[in-house]
């Protein structure tokens, strides 16, 4: 089975040759190579029977995973968020489906890959949305490429600074998966160990701890959503709030639920990403 992204930049082949569903919205699944590295996209197209707001313009919606995950937990929140735009889902270099690249990914390596492919699938102007370590891969293509999108949300962006040394931070994440449903446990746990792997996950722990992602957010020009669950025990409350205030242009918002909040509560944060993708458009 083939498709044509926008701008008809030629046939991607699908990773998985069937089309799935969830709650209601179809999605696709394709492989590609960008800066020899491969990585797994998940298409979500708008669903065909909803009608986007007429306030929102023809765009679409980029989701940028975290640390040793992968675009699994965000197919809830995809789904909501496909009734008003298509959706596209990165496996980011070594995670999920994506093949382990064997070599070391920096995470100006992983905003590379992004902005390349945006640029060569025709993806124009997203809503660009990264998760965790997700939010500092956005936050350096906001920065470096400003071009490549208007709107950002940065969702539990990591990493609260006091939490940075590495026994504190996996304290911190071992202390979140207590706290996370069920759901969200076995998605991230299976993607940690099986799909991700130990080995690969320790190679990146030093670009998330090392990152001051508060010396990027003051340069990020496009009008930004900080989005936080407000039992985060990762990010917290005053830190979040310290990047949203540091945005020229930033919005502070805060869900019920732990770190995961996208799979926690995918109604409330599609329902945020929608208000921020229609906010102070003309």
């Amino acid at each position: 089975m083939k498709f044509r992204l926008p701008g008809g930049r030629g046939p991607i082949s699908e990773a998985r040759h069937r089309t799935r569903q969830l709650l209601g919205a179809q999605f696709f699944t394709s492989r590609h190579v960008v800066r020899d590295h491969a990585i797994v996209v998940k298409r979500f197209p708008l669903v065909s029977a909803a009608v986007p707001p007429a306030d929102i313009p023809e765009r679409s919606f980029v989701l940028v995973h975290g640390i040793g995950v992968s675009s699994r937990y965000f197919q809830p929140v995809a789904a909501h968020l496909a009734r008003v735009a298509p959706v596209y889902l990165i496996d980011l270099p070594g995670y999920g489906a994506a093949p382990n690249p064997r070599s070391d990914v920096s995470l100006d390596d992983h905003a590379n890959v992004v902005i390349d492919f945006l640029k060569t699938s025709g993806i124009t102007n997203p809503v660009l949305i990264g998760h965790s370590m997700g939010a500092q891969v956005v936050a350096r293509i906001a920065t470096d490429a400003p071009d490549v999108s208007d709107r950002i949300v940065l969702l539990a962006p990591t990493m609260t600074p006091s939490y940075r040394p590495f026994w504190i931070a996996a304290s911190r994440l071992i202390l979140d998966m207590l706290m996370e449903p069920f759901p969200a446990k076995w998605v991230v746990a299976s993607d940690y160990v099986f799909r991700t792997g130990v080995p690969y996950y320790f190679k990146q722990v030093p670009h998330l701890l090392g990152d001051r992602i508060e010396d990027r957010v003051p340069l990020i020009t496009a009008p930004t959503l900080v989005l936080r669950g407000n039992r985060d025990v990762i990010v917290s409350n005053s830190w979040a709030r310290e990047l949203a205030d540091a945005l020229p242009d930033g919005t502070f918002c805060e869900v019920d639920g732990p770190h995961v909040i996208m799979y926690s509560d995918p109604v409330s944060v599609a329902a945020h990403i929608a208000e921020h993708a229609r906010a102070r458009l003309p």
